[in-house]
């Protein structure tokens, strides 16, 4: 597993990945939520009332902040955050 600090312009989010059998499991955590990528269910998150967004076709930490917004809770639209939105941009918001 590999954890790691990611600089943003309104704080310091925490970076997981873990290497699965055929493709990373990344996750991206802010203090008000999280970006996870296509392994984990954002109908789970939403269950929970988390602000958390999806993004697919992820293999790094940079290609997380880098993919477009595919899914997010209704708790992280309230935060202003959009589908299609960067995911970097997502992150900002959840500061």
């Amino acid at each position: 597993m590999q954890i790691e600090s990611i600089e943003l312009e309104n704080g310091t989010a925490l970076g997981l990945k873990m290497d699965m059998e055929h493709a990373p499991l990344l996750v991206i955590r802010a203090p008000r939520g999280f970006v996870m990528c296509g392994y984990l269910d954002i109908s789970m998150a939403e269950r929970l009332d988390d602000v958390a967004v999806k993004v697919t076709g992820v293999r790094n930490f940079e290609d997380v902040l880098a993919a477009s917004v595919v899914e997010a809770t209704q708790a992280a639209i309230d935060l202003g955050i959009e589908v299609g939105m960067p995911a970097r941009q997502a992150l900002e918001r959840m500061f």
